[in-house]
């Protein structure tokens, strides 16, 4: 079981609190937060602070040595012990959920999700489409878990078989998987299978097609429409067709250096590009689309570590082990600028030996420093040093989450909610005239959207019940009924793009193309009224519905900060349906946040 310990300042905390309380007495305030969690190199824990109140710190006891991972766009911290066959998840505390014009960010402290995923030598970790993908090398599996439910504090899993335990990775793509493949060639002793290759699967491992000839292959990243690995031969891609999952090999050029290859990959975010490693002291630039697909840029000495700018994606910056920082301008594969910003660290010994390890925050290279015991950071436009931080034992591994966005009045700087306006509260409440109703684009409901289902079984709503119940004249387990009826669904997720609305029923998609079909007037029994605004299926899946219908609480075109989702192929008999009316919040807010906003309404 992951503990987690909080050991903060408590003049810090009074402070901050204070400062934090004038801004939301001013109604909403633009907030960047950074915050770091750092693994140490022999001691099974992980510490993580904020950026600019580092006092402000956290520690959480693992199993062992973890490689960290972010995941659902930094809500949730994925601790991967190889060595120790665990698998741990922090809920990071922070959370983006894009608007827009504009991101809301809600922040709490950060919290261990409870339980531990166990098997033998997890290794490499996709994140991708809400699906996280653990290959469990000496298993011959991966563990899928759903992204969403990580961050809301569960972590709910399915298996994908491979055909044979090697180290390697499943990743999703479309609609279908891909998994490496390792040779059924016997080998002696305790050495590994040789990796031959990549292929399409069926969710329970059921091989789709011919295998896409990848020797050696590892490493794996997305950037925009396309996967990449690193193969001996040279970068193999993947991309989602009509018929399935498309392989292309780009071959390494002639000109680059003989006998090297591709380990490992970055995406980029921004731009359709990716940058890898090339042997160990190259890096090269990979282009999916346009030649020249492969460009190799020479490093003056070994690399030790490298990281990619989401912020500025022209640039990424790579530490070589004569202590140098190198900004790399990836458009042009060259060095753009360097400077010495450390004590040299030898490549030579054993690939895990303490060595730092990089990453980003905003305008700063955040750079572990083990051996030192410190976590520096570093400006990314002059490369100098603005300031280290003190972090107990080795600094080793580490993730940076977190960003920009609004507080919203009522959100303080403790974070522990997420609050919106909901409006005019007469026309929210159901009374509003005739002439004020509008049309409403599908745009509104634009998202990745969770069930709140889930939340009502496991008791969190609890506190939502007990308020409705001190506000009305029904009883708590009346309540609680009423909604249990409601709020019933097995279809656990709802992502919404341009015209394309996919539901997720035990993580398995289920897609439709819709258009507007008007929109309907509803009277009720205690004489409120509410619209549903109603879209019918043009193209996709046999088993997507004709109809959809949204009530929302809203009259006239609006961003949805939640929604009320009627669905069946019988339009009209959908607007009878009054009782059950399966609820979705943003997946990117927390269980407490939903209680949150629950209990604004």
């Amino acid at each position: 079981m992951l503990r987690s310990f909080a050991c903060a300042s408590g003049i810090s905390l009074v402070l901050a609190a204070n400062a934090f309380a004038e801004e939301a007495a001013h109604g909403h305030e633009d907030v960047t937060l950074y915050r770091v969690f750092v693994g140490d190199h022999t001691a099974p824990r992980i510490t993580a602070f904020d950026l600019e109140d580092p006092g402000r710190r956290w520690s959480f006891d693992t199993t062992g040595q973890s490689k960290l991972f972010a995941v659902d766009e930094g809500s949730a911290v994925v601790a991967v012990q190889s060595d120790d066959d665990a698998v741990h998840v922090i809920d990071s505390g922070i959370s983006l959920h894009s608007h827009g014009d504009h991101s809301d960010i809600a922040i709490a402290d950060p919290a261990a999700v409870p339980g531990t995923l166990n098997g033998p030598r997890p290794f490499h970790l996709i994140d991708h489409g809400g699906k996280v993908a653990i290959n469990f090398d000496r298993g011959g599996y991966a563990e899928i878990l759903d992204a969403h439910a990580l961050s809301g504090g569960r972590i709910e899993t399915t298996r994908l078989p491979q055909d044979r335990a090697h180290h390697g990775y499943v990743a999703p793509i479309g609609n279908a998987w891909v998994t490496s493949v390792a040779s059924d060639a016997p080998v002696e002793g305790d050495a590994a299978p040789k990796r031959v290759g990549l292929r399409q699967v069926e969710a329970d491992g059921t091989p789709v097609g011919e295998v896409a000839a990848c020797t050696g292959i590892h490493g794996e990243a997305f950037s925009g429409a396309y996967l990449a690995t690193g193969c001996s031969e040279g970068i193999l891609t993947v991309s989602a067709g009509a018929d399935g999952p498309s392989f292309r090999m780009l071959p390494y050029p002639a000109d680059f250096p003989a006998g090297e290859s591709t380990g490992t990959l970055l995406g980029s975010k921004s731009l359709q590009v990716f940058l890898g490693n090339y042997g160990a002291k190259g890096l090269v630039v990979v282009d999916p689309t346009d030649e020249p697909h492969l460009r190799y840029v020479d490093l003056p000495f070994r690399r030790v570590d490298f990281t990619l700018d989401p912020a500025n994606a022209r640039f990424a910056y790579v530490l070589t082990e004569d202590g140098t920082l190198h900004q790399v301008d990836v458009l042009d594969a060259r060095i753009a600028q360097s400077a010495r910003v450390t004590e040299p660290t030898s490549m030579d010994g054993h690939w895990n030996d303490p060595r730092p390890k990089l990453a980003m925050a905003g305008d700063e290279v955040i750079m572990t420093d083990p051996k030192a015991g410190l976590v520096r950071r570093i400006a990314k436009e002059t490369l100098e040093e603005t300031g280290t931080i003190t972090v107990e034992g080795m600094p080793y591994n580490l993730v940076v989450v977190g960003g920009s966005g609004v507080v919203h009045e009522g959100d303080g700087h403790d974070h522990s909610g997420h609050a919106h306006s909901h409006g005019d509260p007469q026309i929210y409440a159901g009374y509003f005239e005739d002439s004020q109703i509008q049309d409403r684009p599908l745009s509104d409901y634009a998202g990745d959207w969770q069930s709140v289902y889930p939340y009502l079984q496991d008791g969190t709503l609890e506190p939502v019940w007990q308020h409705k119940a001190e506000k009305g004249t029904k009883s708590v387990a009346e309540i609680k009924a009423e909604y249990e009826t409601g709020y019933r669904t097995d279809v656990e997720r709802i992502t919404i793009e341009g015209d394309a609305v996919t539901f997720y029923k035990d993580g398995k998609p289920t897609k439709g193309s819709y258009v507007y079909d008007g929109r309907e007037t509803l009277t009720y029994k205690k004489g409120n009224r509410g619209v549903r605004f109603i879209f019918r299926k043009t193209d996709g899946d046999a088993d997507a519905p004709q109809f959809i219908q949204f009530s929302d609480h809203g009259i006239a075109p609006a961003k949805a900060d939640h929604y009320h989702l009627y669905w069946g192929d019988d339009r009209a008999a959908l607007l009878e349906e009054v009782t059950n009316w399966p609820t979705y919040y943003p997946s990117s807010l927390n269980a407490k946040q939903i209680v949150g906003e629950m209990l604004a309404h």
